[in-house]
């Protein structure tokens, strides 16, 4: 993933995955568009969240 990635959930919450050097930020936004969290996480994890969401899908 080279790019910034946003998921609209049913509430109007906001998840975006971007990249940062070698890590990535993962960012969640309630409907207001409050910042409610900030994750730093590597590569791997990243992919693997997605290997997971791909599951669920």
């Amino acid at each position: 993933m080279l790019r910034s990635t946003t998921v609209h959930t049913a509430d109007g919450s906001t998840v975006t995955i971007r990249p940062r050097g070698i890590e990535f930020d993962l960012e969640t936004r309630n409907a207001l568009g409050e910042t409610i969290a900030t994750v730093v996480m590597s590569a791997a994890d990243i992919s693997a969240l997605r290997a997971q969401m791909a599951e669920v899908s």
